[in-house]
């Protein structure tokens, strides 16, 4: 695989796991801070990908 399509893919990744934030912030608040705990690892693998 390219070094781009990893990126793509875990930014593709984060987005899709900020989108469960945002969904189940309102009833569920300990599944919403793992999953933002999840977006903050795939953004920073992202980054840590691009740069490397």
């Amino acid at each position: 695989m390219t070094k781009t399509l990893v990126v793509i893919g875990l930014l593709a990744l984060a987005g899709f796991l900020a989108g469960g934030v945002y969904a189940t912030w309102k009833t569920t608040r300990g599944l919403a801070i793992a999953l933002a705990v999840l977006v903050v690892v795939a953004l920073g693998g992202a980054v840590a990908w691009y740069l490397g």
